[in-house]
């Protein structure tokens, strides 16, 4: 099974540890099995002998192996605990990274809440498996092997007239197991769903409480709630039957013994320290048995995790380097070239979101993308620092495939500030130089001002020091997309990338923003994505998309005189007829 071969993987880094805590157990069977040997010395030799000495003698020894049994036992579960949760750090940092360097397309298909289950509550059931195999998943067999020898040894005709037993209790356990694996496997994934459901509601319930959603999604998850617990009662009521039957099992094997073993000691075959020594071992090989059984969910859940594990591992990046990939030094001119561009969203075969677009951007200018929502433009701009790789066609910077450069270098030169402008826990002043961690505070400033965000941020409690609460939830809309802003700014790049980033500030702020820009914006390459035409009028070219092709090409003079969809989105907008041309 895979969570074997994963756990193999992950555990040998620490198999020092992990020989400790097996040769450690290994000890602490054979004391444990030697107990009841001792025991039919203390009542032969020493109660029925009529010898005190053997029964002190023999008491101090049980005594002594009890104490370096517990001993043992801790080192065991030292060793053990430190191998499994070295097994669990190496792992979430494994998925951690791999996350990373994910590309947009892998993170479309892995939906944030199953990346969380599978960094948190997957990682921690291999983390339990991992200590069970160091401990009771590997003390268990080797109790119950190293007993049924001894009952053999201690009295051969009684572990014959007990071989039915054990057989019938093995069948028997074998077909719960077959019966439990894939329900365990069903519960698991109830679980997650209940786990998506929490997740999706615990990160939206602001939306939800907007919305006044709380009812819908009570019984969504009352839904997910119920059918989990519907499979775990089903499951739990089959293990209800399974452990009462192991017990009666057990409970038929002593009565054996001792009904059996009664009438061979009365013929002298037997004698009572033997028969209690018997009946100890078959405890100690019956017990086992009831606990691979009850470990047997664990194991199936085990499973079930490192196959959702491996699913996120085994998936490489849509985006990678190639081999032969070039360095984009840092005095490139910017000209940034779509040449017969298609694209499709993970490779989907239906219409693609791009088709044909051929378009250029010439060092220093800016151009402006206006289009319809969905009819591409964001898609367009993501295919220049690689966040997709085209499907046709390529992208090219100074004549180089974005394809063949490293992706380091290119997002090195590529300034982004998106419409939904992520923060992170931490200071204003760290989210600003995310990117650029290096940089001044007069750097920082620079930026901040040049996005219009200084002035905002002097008034908070702390300025530049105060922090950001978790996603920015203690910043407006527009203060966080100019911060977003500032970020990308502070790169100074050669290609500057602005997807809606001023939807959430007032006019008045945005042509501020504009009228500082203007002065950044010399000798970079510009895009900037917008709804609103008054943020693109003054642009170099602007470039309406609709339905994933250029619709039209042009400045705000010509397309307002040839395009009747820009002359349709500036009436919508800024008047109820054609706009007088701008000034040249």
């Amino acid at each position: 099974m895979k969570f074997i071969l994963k756990i193999k993987y992950y555990i040998y880094p620490y198999w020092k540890e992990s020989i400790l805590a097996l040769i450690l157990l290994t000890a602490v069977v054979f004391m444990d099995l030697a107990i009841p040997r001792l025991i039919q010395r203390l009542i032969d030799d020493g109660i029925n002998g009529g010898s005190s000495t053997v029964v002190i003698h023999t008491s101090l020894i049980m005594l002594a192996l009890s104490v370096l049994s517990a001993i043992f036992a801790i080192g065991n579960n030292y060793f053990s605990v430190k191998a499994g949760e070295g097994v669990a750090r190496d792992l979430r940092e494994d998925l951690f990274i791999k996350i990373q360097s994910f590309s947009f397309g892998n993170l479309d298909r892995l939906r944030t809440g199953q990346l969380i289950v599978r960094l948190t509550s997957d990682v921690m059931m291999l983390q339990r498996v991992s200590r069970m195999i160091l401990r009771i998943g590997t003390r268990a067999p080797l109790l119950m092997v190293g007993s049924l020898f001894l009952m053999y040894q201690t009295s051969t005709k009684m572990a014959i007239t007990l071989l039915p037993l054990f057989i019938v209790t093995g069948v028997m356990i074998v077909v719960f197991v077959v019966k439990l694996s894939p329900m365990f496997l069903i519960v698991q994934q109830k679980l997650d769903a209940v786990n998506t459901v929490l997740q999706e509601n615990i990160s939206g319930v602001r939306v939800i409480k907007a919305f006044v959603r709380a009812d819908y999604e009570n019984q969504r998850f009352e839904v997910a709630n119920e059918d989990f617990t519907e499979k775990n009662i089903k499951v739990m009521q089959l293990m209800a039957v399974l452990f009462p039957m192991l017990t009666l099992m057990i409970n038929f094997g002593i009565v054996i013994v001792y009904w059996r073993g009664g009438l061979q000691a009365m013929v002298g075959d037997l004698s009572t320290g033997e028969i209690v020594a018997f009946s100890n071992y078959l405890l100690s090989a019956m017990f086992p048995l009831m606990i691979m059984a009850m470990l047997s969910n664990v194991l199936a859940a085990g499973n079930a995790s490192a196959e959702r594990i491996d699913e996120v591992l085994s998936d490489p990046p849509e985006v990678q380097d190639q081999p032969e990939a070039v360095e984009l030094s840092a005095d490139i001119r910017g000209r940034v070239v779509f040449e017969n561009v298609s694209f499709h969203y993970n490779g989907a075969s239906d219409e693609p979101v791009l088709c044909g677009v051929n378009l250029t951007a010439e060092p220093g200018e800016t151009v402006a993308i206006l289009g319809a929502t969905g009819s591409g433009k964001t898609t367009l701009i993501n295919l220049i620092p690689r966040f997709y790789d085209v499907t046709g066609g390529c992208v090219t910077i100074d004549g180089i495939d974005v394809r063949n450069i490293s992706q380091d270098s290119l997002l090195a030169q590529v300034g982004v500030a998106l419409q939904e402008a992520i923060l992170f826990s931490g200071s204003v002043r760290d989210n600003i130089r995310f990117g650029h961690p290096e940089a001044s505070d007069e750097e920082v400033t620079s930026a901040a001002k040049a996005a219009q965000a200084h002035e905002f941020i002097m008034d908070l409690p702390q300025g530049y020091d105060t922090d950001i609460a978790q996603r920015g939830v203690n910043l407006s809309g527009g203060q966080k997309q100019r911060i977003a802003i500032a970020r990308a700014l502070l790169l100074k790049p050669k290609i500057l990338i602005l997807d809606d980033s001023t939807s959430a500030v007032d006019v008045e702020t945005e042509t501020e923003i504009q009228a500082a820009l203007e002065k950044l914006m010399v000798d970079r390459t510009s895009f900037v994505v917008a709804q609103r035409i008054s943020t693109v009028l003054n642009a170099d070219k602007i470039v309406v998309i609709d339905k994933g092709q250029i619709a039209a090409e042009g400045t705000h003079n010509e397309l307002i005189e040839s395009s009747k969809i820009y002359q349709e989105i500036y009436d919508s907008q800024l008047g109820n007829g054609f706009a007088p041309a701008m000034a040249d």
